[in-house]
């Protein structure tokens, strides 16, 4: 009985453990809970002109046929090319351009060397920090939150994409 006893409170310990493990992976890679949506249509819309968005910075909707390269700017880049971006699959994250130096190398950090990553100052920006997917927003205080790590999990590439598997490079690298 000891014997039996023990395999099976060892086999419950195992168990739970793998239970309470399940549970803080699903929690890591689920989207913050204050992320806004937004209806901005299916993507596929292309236009030549400045866009004026009803989001800053926007989110979707009718964009330039050229996407913006992924790669950490800091230089503004068009809202209009970014859109198409996002379009791919990308999160960009807009800083504030007064945003300390620290926290800029931080999103350095996060966007360089990562496929469908961008990010620019933005200015006038509501927040320090603004992350944004296809029709996916979350607004920021500081850039090491790990709820932006958990955006970026949920939303880069993620099943809110019109076009995915579409690149994020191979567009343009201007700046306005």
């Amino acid at each position: 009985y000891i014997i039996v006893g023990a395999i099976a409170a060892l086999f419950l310990a195992g168990f739970i453990a793998l239970v309470v493990i399940d549970v803080r992976q699903q929690a890591a890679s689920s989207p913050p809970g204050e992320v806004q949506t937004y209806d901005v249509g299916p993507g596929g819309e292309h236009s030549e002109e400045d866009i004026d968005y009803e989001q800053s910075p926007p989110v979707g909707g009718v964009h330039n046929p050229v996407w913006q390269n992924s790669g950490f700017y800091d230089q503004p880049i068009r809202d209009e090319n970014a859109v198409h971006t996002l379009e791919h699959g990308a999160v960009w994250i807009a800083y504030s351009p007064d945003l300390p130096a620290d926290q800029q190398d931080y999103v350095r950090e996060l966007v360089e060397g990562q496929t469908c990553m961008l990010a620019s100052p933005y200015p006038d920006l509501g927040s320090p920090i603004v992350a944004s997917a296809w029709g996916k927003q979350l607004a920021l205080e500081n850039a090491d939150s790990p709820d932006l790590e958990r955006f970026i999990r949920a939303y880069r590439q993620g099943p809110q994409t019109p076009e995915p598997g579409a690149t994020c490079t191979n567009g343009t690298s201007a700046t306005e």
